[in-house]
């Protein structure tokens, strides 16, 4: 069960990206079940707030209950606290949520990503609640390899969100040359003081274009 399990949950390609100026996050829209392209529009990038904002690779009935849980206690924070989940605050929730799910966990694995004031953050964590903050840049899911390596060497230390919207489209189209379960299409999404700016279709061709 277990090696079906990892199987499944690497079937994609998402991104992250720290920037001077804020965070940028990208995935493919391709969805598998095995062998076989399930969906070819399925969204991996989610926005939870102007300032936070969440990719998902594994199961799909998974990863929507997590997005449903984090939005929902996103909202109950604002109430309570006046202002939206900070990006640690958040990817400290799940991390509780799957520590207490360890015997059944939910088959996913997420980058947390966003601003907390002037503070970017990036977040990785696995099914069984384990977080790594990443200083720089990560990658999940069966294409991570091959993204990992382009941005690697495209990475450049103080770079804006605009540059990296190009980065992380580039490393997301090399993915989908290179992995089966990485295709279709591709969201990106740049996470500013300005909000939330997300890019899908020709909007990421004409950033990609643009000088």
């Amino acid at each position: 069960m277990k090696s079906d399990y990892v199987k499944y949950l690497k079937g994609t390609t998402t991104i992250g990206v720290v920037c001077s100026d804020g965070v940028v996050i990208g995935g493919d829209t391709r969805a598998t079940m095995g062998n076989i392209i399930a969906n070819s529009e399925s969204r991996k990038v989610f926005k939870i707030d102007n300032n936070l904002g969440i990719t998902i690779a594994g199961a799909v009935g998974d990863a929507q209950e997590i997005i449903r849980i984090l939005k929902a206690q996103n909202e109950i924070y604002k109430m309570n606290e006046g202002r939206p989940l900070s990006p640690k605050s958040a990817i400290s929730l799940l991390s509780i949520i799957f520590q207490q799910n360890k015997m059944m966990p939910y088959m996913v694995a997420n980058l947390v990503a966003g601003l907390d004031g002037d503070d970017s953050q990036l977040y990785s964590i696995d099914p069984f609640g384990g977080v790594t903050e990443e200083s720089k840049f990560a990658s999940v899911g069966s294409g991570s390899e091959t993204a990992l390596g382009y941005i690697e060497d495209a990475y450049k230390k103080g770079m804006t969100t605009k540059d990296a919207v190009k980065v992380v489209a580039k490393a997301l189209s090399i993915a989908m040359r290179r992995d089966s379960a990485t295709g279709d299409g591709m969201i990106v999404a740049a996470i500013t003081k300005s909000g939330y700016t997300e890019y899908s279709g020709k909007d990421v061709e004409k950033v990609v274009a643009a000088k």
